[in-house]
This record gives structure tokens, C-alpha cells and sequence, in this order.
């Protein structure tokens, strides 16, 4: 690949499109640099020590955590997201570690029960300033989450929290929580973000196309056979059982897994490598002002991908084992928010502040129960309620 430049922050060769940690806009409050790290090793290293990244491990991804060990959780799935955009940021040569910090602490802002309980706390704070989870993502990594005495949250680098504010493109209606942090930081919402974020973003699509299809078929949701029939799927299978004869059923699933990733990756390399030459990217701000995300899949897989999801839509997030369980979430992040509006007295006593008016009630609360685990919420469902949560 033409146009390397040696980053010796990143100790690699990068493309002159990548984002160079010597070359970032720094953090909000002023450090140090430091002289064993990249600026973007720290801002990963910081997200992984942080208290809200831990706390993954007990969050929904589809299947609750009582459900079963094996099934994915927000923590393994964002392990597998960095993972992936690590490898996906090497062929492009990118910079390793931004892909990977943006990567880990992208679901950070999700409540506990996943989408169903993100959807319960939107309902509830629709009067007051609204939730969405990418958003609170920033408002943790910014406010929430405080560990250091020179400063409030992580001060992660502007590249970091640019990457996390519109790793899906520009915000032109930023969400309450955004809006506050980019007010005193601009995060230039109006544009497109670096390749390092859109690689997170594909990465973790390829995660949860690929790894739902394995989680779905442990819990008995469908069949070998009935994904035998998707597109790409149908064209692996055949191939492996032309390699390999009596596999077991669950070394198939896994390799079809492996084999799917494969060619996702391959379809998104290949694509973005004609878009960047198409649009003639060379440099950071080539990117942000593309009129397009670059890394992206072809047209012709994403209408593959298309009948994948759908199928997985129809036979896994919305089977009735899920709908019951999803019912059940919806119905206990409600109630919780509900029972602490009305009497914020209750609220742990590290969550307990002044407040000016029932908005501030309301986003303290909010604050509070996105950053529960599915456990937890149990544990204070039950605590409050005095019932047992398995016979709701």
C-alpha cells in the first residue's frame, strides 16, 4: 500500500488517511504525554479499567444473564467488536488502537435487558430530555465515570469521542446528552468520522450478524438446516460439507461462524479500498468531508445481509421466548424509573443531589438504571417490589 508515513507514537507505517496519535487534538483537560504509550493506547487502557466497562459482563446482549454461561453478553460481544476492527484497521493500516478503543467502549451507554431496556427508558424520559444509549455513552466516558483527581470522567482523546458521538455518521440532531458535552467541546457532528470509528461501526455489525447466528441456534431458536437456506450461509455450508464429512453439529456451527466473518471482512476490505481510491482519500479531512461513510460493504452483500437479518429478526428477536423476556425487561425498567421519580429519597445515597425541578429528577434516574446490570435490576426490582422476578 502507497502513502505510508511511520507513526512513532503507534510504533507502525499508517496510511495518511489514518488518524496519527501525535498528531490528535488532545484532550480536554491537558496531560502529559506519556512515554511508553500512544495517546490512543491510553484512552483504551482507561476504558478497560473503567467501573462501566466491567459492568458489560452482566448486560444483555439478546439473552438475559440467568438464561445460560455461553450465550453473549455486552462484554464478550464488545471483545469480539475489537477484535475484529483491530484486524479489519491493520489491513487498511489504520491505527490499531483507536479502532480498538472506540470498539470497546461503544455499547457502554447500553441499559440492562438491551434493547428492550433502552426502549423502556426512551418511553420514560421522553418528557425530559429523551435517552439514547450512544449518547449516555458519551455523557459516562465525560461525567459519569470519575476515577482521576485532575479531572471529571476519562478525558479521552477527541479522536476517541469524535469516533463514539458518530461512528455512523454525521449527528444533525444531537441527543440531549451529546449535545450538552459538545457544546463545550466541539466534536464536529456536521461531518463524517475517521476510518478508525467507521471500522468499530462495520466490526460490529460483522460481530452480531455472525455470532447471533451461533447463540440463536444453542438456544434452539432455528436450525442448521433452516440457515442452510440463507444467502452466503447456504454457499459455506455446502463447501464444508464437501471438505469435511460427519462434523459435529456444533464444530459445523462454529466453523460456519468463522467461515461468515471471513467473508464479511473480505467484502468490507475490498469494498472500502475501491471507495478510498474512488474518492480519492488521502488525508483525515478527506474522510470527514467524504459525503459518505468509506467503510462500508459492497451493495450487492448488503442486500444479502439484508435477508440474514431478516431472517434472524423474525426467527430470534422476535420469538416468543425473547418477546416474554423482553415484556418482562420493559416492564421492570418502567417501574423501577417510576418508583425512584416519585420517590428520589430511595436513590443509593451516592446517587442522591439537589435538584432544580423533576428534569434533573429524571435524568439522575436515568443515569442510575442505564448503568445497572440485568442483575442488579433484578436485585432492586425484587428489593422494592417484594416479588420474585422468575414469576413475573
Amino acid at each position: 500500500m502507497k502513502d505510508l508515513t511511520y507513526s512513532p507514537q503507534s510504533n507502525a507505517y499508517l496510511a495518511s488517511y489514518a488518524c496519527f496519535p501525535e498528531k490528535s487534538k488532545g484532550r480536554l483537560v491537558k496531560e502529559k504525554l506519556s512515554s511508553e504509550r500512544s495517546e490512543f493506547s491510553r484512552d483504551r487502557d482507561r476504558i478497560i479499567h473503567s467501573t462501566a466497562f466491567r459492568r458489560l459482563e452482566y448486560k444483555t446482549q439478546v439473552f438475559l444473564y440467568n438464561e445460560g454461561d455461553h450465550y453473549r453478553t455486552r462484554l464478550t460481544h464488545s471483545l469480539e467488536v475489537s477484535q475484529l476492527a483491530r484486524s479489519i484497521g491493520r489491513i487498511l493500516k489504520l491505527d490499531e488502537e483507536l479502532c480498538e478503543a472506540t470498539a470497546l467502549a461503544h455499547d457502554i451507554g447500553h441499559s440492562p435487558f438491551g434493547h428492550a431496556g433502552e426502549y423502556a427508558l426512551e418511553e420514560a424520559m421522553e418528557n425530559y430530555g429523551g435517552f439514547d444509549h450512544n449518547a449516555q455513552t458519551i455523557r459516562i466516558l465525560t461525567k459519569l465515570e470519575n476515577k482521576y483527581h485532575n479531572f471529571v470522567g476519562l478525558n479521552l482523546t477527541w479522536e476517541s469521542l469524535e469516533g463514539l458521538a458518530k461512528h455512523n455518521g454525521p449527528v444533525k440532531n444531537p441527543p440531549r446528552a451529546l449535545k450538552e458535552f459538545n457544546d463545550n467541546w466541539d466534536l464536529k457532528l456536521n461531518t463524517y468520522p475517521s476510518l478508525e470509528a467507521q471500522t468499530s461501526a462495520i466490526a460490529d455489525d460483522i460481530a452480531y450478524n455472525s455470532h447471533d447466528i451461533e447463540d440463536g441456534i444453542n438456544a434452539g431458536l432455528f436450525t442448521l438446516e433452516e440457515i442452510s437456506e440463507l444467502p452466503v450461509i447456504k454457499t459455506i455450508i455446502k463447501n464444508l460439507k464437501s471438505k469435511t464429512r460427519n462434523l459435529h453439529s456444533s464444530i459445523l456451527v462454529n466453523e460456519v461462524r468463522s467461515e461468515f466473518i471471513k467473508h464479511m471482512i473480505k467484502d468490507v476490505v475490498e469494498t472500502s479500498q475501491v471507495s478510498l481510491k474512488k474518492n480519492k482519500i488521502k488525508t483525515i479531512d478527506d474522510v470527514r468531508d467524504a459525503g459518505s461513510l468509506v467503510i462500508n460493504f459492497s451493495k450487492e452483500f448488503t442486500k444479502e445481509l439484508q435477508v440474514i437479518r431478516k431472517f434472524l429478526s423474525e426467527k430470534m428477536y422476535h420469538h416468543h421466548k425473547v418477546q416474554i423476556m423482553t415484556r418482562k425487561a420493559k416492564r421492570i425498567v418502567k417501574e423501577l424509573f417510576d418508583f425512584y421519580l416519585e420517590n428520589p429519597g430511595t436513590l443509593p445515597s451516592q446517587w442522591r443531589k439537589d435538584y432544580k425541578n423533576k428534569k434533573d429528577i429524571a435524568i439522575n434516574i436515568a443515569d442510575f438504571i442505564a448503568g445497572m446490570t440485568d442483575r442488579y435490576a433484578f436485585t432492586q426490582y425484587k428489593k422494592i417490589f417484594d416479588v420474585d422476578y422468575t414469576n413475573l
